[in-house]
């Protein structure tokens, strides 16, 4: 075991690509000690990606592209400074609602730091915030993509920890809403104590017309659910429910419906039974080329192919993680890692608070050097069954697990939504960090939320009967 884990730490430190590390120590093992026949790394990494659910990664990777060149992002911004830009601190405040809803199309931090979060450090750059105000909250409102549904990191989990996908999605939505709510207060504090006034006026006539539009959105699954209660069958309900809507849109010419529908067909659609989590990614690629070529005609094939090559390298190099730390994983295990680790962690402590606490430690600390897929794909086989041993509720503890991980991303030395948004701000990394470290704060409050009341996880998925 120590040969596997330091060789890949060794590797890892010199500067190799994780997934390179983890597969490089992982066939050195085989090799020396002989545990398995060679051809068995191949036969882990292929059987770590022939999983259903991970269809849904290349899609929802795609659906986030295809958002971006649609013109969605640009019209998500323009929704969010009608609805909240008239508060103090206005576009901190637009930066986090922006974040809410992109994270509804996206399914990654990184996406969202580089997507919508380019449009709103611009807009707080040119309307006087400081450069690091701009970059702090876009990196603490970065992390909701992953919490909100969808999320890439609890397909794997799902996947890994064999959970429902559906059941983690609804449990991110009340977690989701918490870090919002915190996220906003602690924009209000920062407004009150350094002056931040609003970037926009009041007008209740542009704050009216985008409510309407949420309530328009929010009439979708209740036209639907009321046609078939009428006796039509789903199909014919969301069919006759989508062709008014895009009339109704063509007709009013709303300016953020056709956008908000993107997370409403996605979690709507999963919520209420009509898709699998693949499905739905499916249904939103097919939404976002709708939106692109027949209702903004935004795309060109230019844009299309650009689109398809990025979700190509993305997906080439989350499935190449993927593969590298099945073996990893496996290795691991036949190691005895997680009986070590069982018999270490009972041995300090029979308190399954006290040992949620270690785990919050543990992931902060490998979520700043590992990938979250990697980080999940090796961790979960080996702290999944100790947490069972506690008591702990899977999903509880895929929300725990999730959102270290995003934490993780944040902080130095290595967190990737560090480097993305010193790149997108022209920082350095070091400015970038200190610009940071305060809204670390409302997302370390939310996470001993979500740790020690389990019930804002659990609540919601166990009323819609996706758990027990």
């Amino acid at each position: 075991m120590l040969l596997l884990v330091g060789g890949f730490l060794v590797l890892m430190l010199i500067g190799v690509p994780v997934a390179v590390s983890m597969a490089t120590a992982s066939v050195l093992y085989l090799v020396l000690y002989g545990v398995a026949p060679d051809i068995i790394a191949a036969q882990r990494m292929i059987a770590g990606v022939e999983s259903f659910p991970l269809l849904a990664v290349p899609f929802f990777i795609l659906a986030g592209n295809l958002m971006n060149i649609a013109g969605v992002t640009g019209r998500i911004y323009a929704f969010a400074l009608a609805l909240v830009g008239w508060m103090k601190g206005g576009l901190a405040q637009v930066n986090i609602i922006g974040s809410v809803i992109f994270s509804g199309m996206s399914g990654t931090a990184l996406a969202d730091a580089a997507g919508i979060g380019t449009i709103e450090i611009k807009a707080m750059k040119d309307h006087g915030y400081p450069i690091e105000a701009a970059v702090g909250v876009t990196a603490a409102s970065a992390t909701l993509g992953p919490i909100f549904p969808p999320s890439l990191p609890f397909v794997i989990y799902g996947m890994m920890a064999n959970v429902s996908i559906g059941a983690l999605f609804m449990a991110g939505i009340l977690p989701g809403v918490v870090m919002t709510v915190l996220m906003m207060v602690t924009v209000a504090i920062f407004a009150y104590r350094r002056g931040w006034g609003s970037d926009t006026s009041f007008e209740l006539g542009r704050l009216a017309e985008a409510a309407g539009e949420v309530l328009v959105v929010a009439a979708f699954p209740l036209a639907c659910y009321l046609l078939v209660q009428l006796g039509l069958s789903i199909n014919v309900a969301v069919g006759i429910a989508l062709l008014v809507l895009i009339a109704a849109d063509w007709y009013f010419n709303f300016s953020a419906v056709m956008a908000l529908m993107t997370p409403v067909i996605l979690i709507g659609g999963m919520t209420m039974g009509w898709f699998t989590p693949t499905e739905a990614a499916m249904a939103a690629v097919i939404w976002s080329l709708f939106l692109g070529l027949v209702r903004y005609r935004t795309m060109t094939l230019r844009t299309l192919a650009k689109a398809s090559f990025d979700t190509i390298e993305t997906t080439a190099s989350v499935l190449f993680i993927v593969t590298a730390a099945s073996i990893f994983a496996w290795l691991l295990t036949v190691s005895q890692a997680a009986q070590l680790f069982s018999t270490f962690i009972f041995a300090l402590t029979d308190n399954k608070w006290v040992f949620l606490i270690l785990v919050n430690v543990l992931m902060l600390v490998v979520g700043c050097f590992l990938d979250t897929i990697a980080a999940i794909t090796i961790l979960v086989p080996i702290l999944l069954p100790v947490a069972a041993v506690y008591g702990i509720n899977p999903v509880h503890f895929g929300l725990i697990m999730t959102l270290n991980l995003m934490i993780g991303l944040l902080h130095p030395p290595l967190g990737m939504v560090l480097f993305v948004l010193s790149r997108v701000a022209k920082l350095s990394v070091e400015r970038t960090t200190m610009a940071i470290l305060p809204w670390l704060v409302p997302l370390i409050v939310a996470l001993i939320l979500i740790t020690f009341i389990p019930a804002i996880t659990l609540w919601l998925p166990t009323q819609m009967g996706l758990i027990r």
